[in-house]
């Protein structure tokens, strides 16, 4: 009669090791290691599971590996006691797959998984293949150049990032860095997630990376220009923006006040209209509530680049937003989808 024993769980060097001792009588005893590395971080560069045995076992003789989501998986032969399940096609950023893994198998001929023990695991995003296939997309104010001719443009490769555009200025360039999720990779995704009809999150879900590659792979760059917003806070406060790579317009602005100021730092667009019924409350308590301001464009929580009637323009006067001559507004509006990078400088 076989007696099993509890499965203890225990991370060894950032490794989720499952151990498991049945006896088989007084005199046999067997011992399956299981480590994987999918607890800890799920990749494609990564083996989805390992497994070592206490007697030689070849790889050919294993069942199918069980996941959900199904994955195609191929067994390798590691060592005489060691095998490893390895994702023969690529895995999808932040999809969630459960992973049956064998603690307990029986062998003749072939081999069955006698015990299976389920965990989950969420495929990490790959920032930096997102940022190679947005800059592939023209969605990014950089260019991607691999190390070696690519024959699949939607996997990760060697090569180097460059900037496209020397005229932009350095509140800019000086936030890009490669693999790190920066607001010029987050505001180029929102800008690709609009242009694909999906919810402009920022954040690269399912339908995001499957729209991304299916992009690639059909060559459907970016349709518009690379645009930027910069409102600078400096008297006479003025707010340019930037058609790929150069200054395509300047105008006087109005930011806000000392006890509702503009935040300063770089926001991406999120929400936009033609004309809008603005509401809220003033500084004393008071509410107001103005209709028809227009050509509004937000970008960080109620701050808004949009027109706004002043006897003049330059200095401070609003509640937190970018105000502009209706004109000017109107002339800036069309260049800031969603996405759109907006930098408020002190």
């Amino acid at each position: 009669m076989i007696r099993r024993v509890a499965l203890p769980l225990t991370f060894v060097a950032g490794v989720l090791v499952a151990t498991l001792v049945p006896a088989l009588g007084a005199a046999a005893k067997a011992t399956i290691l299981v480590t994987s590395t999918a607890p800890m971080e799920l990749s494609n560069k990564l083996p989805l599971l390992r497994l070592h045995f206490t007697m030689p076992t070849s790889a050919a003789k294993l069942p199918v590996l069980r996941t959900s989501p199904a994955i195609a998986v191929k067994w390798q032969q590691i060592g005489s006691r060691d095998v490893q399940a390895v994702a023969v096609g690529p895995l999808t950023p932040s999809v969630t797959y459960t992973i049956s893994a064998p603690t307990k198998m029986n062998c003749a001929r072939t081999c069955t998984f006698a015990a299976l023990r389920p965990y989950a695991a969420t495929v990490e995003a790959n920032v930096t293949l997102e940022t190679q296939l947005l800059a592939e997309l023209n969605y990014l104010p950089v260019d991607f150049t691999p190390n070696v001719a690519l024959s699949d443009p939607t996997v990760q490769a060697p090569g180097t990032f460059n900037w496209k555009y020397a005229d932009l200025p350095a509140s800019l360039s000086a936030q890009w860095r490669v693999g790190v999720d920066t607001p010029i990779l987050r505001g180029a995704l929102m800008n690709f997630q609009n242009v694909s009809q999906l919810p402009t999150t920022g954040v690269a879900d399912v339908a995001t990376w499957t729209d991304l590659i299916a992009a690639v792979q059909h060559h459907r760059v970016d349709p518009a220009s690379y645009n930027y917003v910069v409102v600078s806070e400096s008297s006479p406060q003025t707010t340019t923006l930037y058609v790929a790579g150069h200054v395509k317009f300047r105008t006087l602005a109005n930011t806000g006040i000392s006890v509702a100021p503009t935040a300063t730092g770089t926001y991406p667009v999120y929400l936009r209209y033609a004309t809008q019924t603005m509401s809220g409350t003033n500084p004393d308590g008071s509410h107001y509530s103005d209709p028809g301001i227009p050509w509004v464009s937000y970008f960080n929580g109620g701050d808004a680049l949009h027109g706004f009637l002043r006897s003049y323009y330059g200095s401070p006067q609003s509640l937190g937003c970018v105000e502009m001559t209706f004109s000017a507004a109107k002339v800036i509006w069309p260049f800031t989808p969603i996405g759109t990078l907006v930098t408020v400088n002190a």
